[in-house]
Formats: C-alpha cells, sequence, structure tokens
C-alpha cells in the first residue's frame, strides 16, 4: 500500500493513499502508537471518513495475520485540525480464537478527537443471508456525473465535486444547490474512487470507511428541503458504526442506498448499505450527525 509524493500531490487518489501510510507501530506493551497526515480541506476540518480510514488501518496493523474488521463502532469527539497530523493509539483489547478487539483514540496536540472499538475476525464458514439491492436503481453508466461547476457557488461543494478521490453519481437529484422538492428522507447514489487501487484488502476495508461518511448526511437534509449551501447550516458527525459484510472494491462502483429514520433534538439519524453492481451486500452503515439551520 504505497503511492509516491508526486502522485500524492497530482491527485486526490494519492493523497488519499498518502494519509493510510500511518507511520510508526512499534508495540509498547498493550499499547501501539501511529501518526498519520490529514487531506487539505477548504474548512480547515478534518474529514470524518479520513479519521474512521486511518483508525481502521492502525489497529488492523496490530492483529494476528488472516483476521479482517468485520465491525467498528467510533465517536467523533472535537473538530480535527486537517493542517495537523494525527496521532492514533491502539490499545490490544483481546485476542481471541477467532475474534480480536482493539480500541483506537485518534489525537492532536494530546487532544482526543476521535475513539473507536473495532473488531476483528479469522475468515470462516457459516450462515448467509443478505437484504436484496433495491430494483429499479439505474446503474451507474445511467446516471449523468455530476458538472465541475454544480458547486462552483461553495468552497466546500467545489471540493466535494472536483478534488476527492471518490466520484458519486446521484441516482436521485442532488441537494448541493437546491433542496430535495420531494422532501423524502432516502439518498441513493454511485461510488467509486476515481481510479484503480492497490489490491491489498485492507486498504479497500479502510476505503469503504472513508466512503461511509460521503452523502450519508443527504437523507436527513433531504427530508427537510436543507441544500448544501445553505446560509448558516451546522453540521456534524456525532458517531459512526460500521459493519464488513464481505469483501468488495472500492475502484469499482458501489451502489451506497440510505435513509433516515429520525431527527429530533438537533440530531438526526441515518443508516446506510452499500452493494456491489451485481447486487452484493458488502457493509452497514449507521451515523448520528449534528444537524442545525437558522
Amino acid at each position: 500500500m504505497t503511492d509516491s509524493p508526486d502522485a500524492a500531490a497530482s491527485d486526490p487518489v494519492g493523497r488519499f493513499l498518502q494519509t493510510l501510510q500511518l507511520r510508526g507501530g512499534e508495540a509498547r506493551t498493550t499499547e501501539d502508537i501511529f501518526v498519520g497526515r490529514s487531506e487539505p480541506m477548504p474548512s480547515g476540518r478534518v474529514f470524518g471518513g479520513q479519521v474512521l480510514g486511518q483508525a481502521v488501518i492502525a489497529a488492523e496493523r496490530t492483529v494476528p495475520e488472516g483476521r479482517a474488521a468485520h465491525s467498528m463502532h467510533g465517536y467523533f469527539l472535537r473538530p480535527g485540525d486537517a493542517t495537523r497530523d494525527i496521532t492514533f493509539s491502539v490499545d490490544r483489547i483481546h485476542d481471541g480464537r477467532s475474534f480480536s478487539a482493539r480500541r483506537t483514540q485518534a489525537y492532536q496536540e494530546g487532544e482526543p478527537i476521535f475513539s473507536m472499538i473495532a473488531s476483528f475476525q479469522a475468515e470462516g464458514a457459516g450462515l448467509d443471508h443478505a437484504a436484496a439491492m433495491p430494483e429499479g436503481v439505474p446503474g451507474p453508466d445511467e446516471v449523468a456525473p455530476l458538472h465541475p461547476s454544480a458547486g462552483a457557488q461553495h468552497p466546500l461543494s467545489r471540493r466535494l465535486l472536483d478534488d476527492r478521490p471518490v466520484e458519486v453519481r446521484h441516482v436521485l437529484p442532488d441537494i448541493y444547490l437546491r433542496p430535495d422538492a420531494e422532501r423524502r428522507p432516502t439518498n441513493i447514489a454511485w461510488v467509486r474512487a476515481r481510479r484503480a487501487l492497490p489490491d491489498d484488502p485492507a486498504l479497500h476495508r479502510a476505503a469503504i470507511a472513508y466512503i461511509s461518511d460521503i452523502t450519508i448526511q443527504e437523507p436527513i437534509m433531504r427530508a427537510h428541503g436543507i441544500e448544501w449551501v445553505r446560509s448558516g447550516l451546522k453540521l456534524a458527525s456525532l458517531d459512526s458504526a460500521l459493519w464488513w459484510h464481505r469483501p468488495a472494491r472500492v475502484d469499482d462502483w458501489l451502489l451506497y442506498v440510505q435513509e433516515s429514520p429520525s431527527a429530533s433534538g438537533g440530531r438526526g439519524l441515518a443508516t446506510g448499505r452499500m452493494y456491489t453492481r451485481d447486487g452484493m451486500l458488502v457493509a452497514s452503515i449507521a451515523q448520528e450527525v449534528v444537524i442545525r439551520v437558522p
């Protein structure tokens, strides 16, 4: 899992790969320390999906060989500074016959910004079923890509549309500049990395964690007729949970189906499922966010 500095400087995927190349890893009894860089963000705040991916990579580097992440539960404690490195401390909580548990804390300047517990499992056979992918969804080639100027009125929208490592194709009308006229608490989008990634399965699991934080807020926003450029909109992730069900590559299209079952008290809950093009369920996501509108 490497990428050259030149590649990182020339394309968003290169910068994303650089964030996952954590430094360090010498064990200190039951604790391991890693350091990672941050992607530049126009808001100055670290992108939550980046921290999720890095925390998963840090934890996975400490588990016995052959065990893969199957679930994580994390809390966003403070906004991160995108101009500073992040330190990840991994506690080796438990190693059993089939499962390992790890606690990962992310710090900047000695202050915790994110806390996660993740579980890892050795591959094995067992029961197998999955919720079906929604029927009648147009494929990614049938959905027009967003025009680069679609978010030109807002710096964050320009970054999201033009300069992130993930391409998003909305099945429903996008809400970057205009609200959803139907006010439906759902969102459906095709997502994938903008170019091919290395074959490392751990990298693709981390990339799913990264992608899980993209558009997951939109079912809440759509339900209340809110667009991304709404003046005074305040939105921040509180927590995130992710379950990896089956292996998948994120450099091929994944369908991200999302809905919001509830919003109250200035908080909104959104859930999501990711499917491969052929309908295989690969991950489930849940996230609660703070959302305030003047």
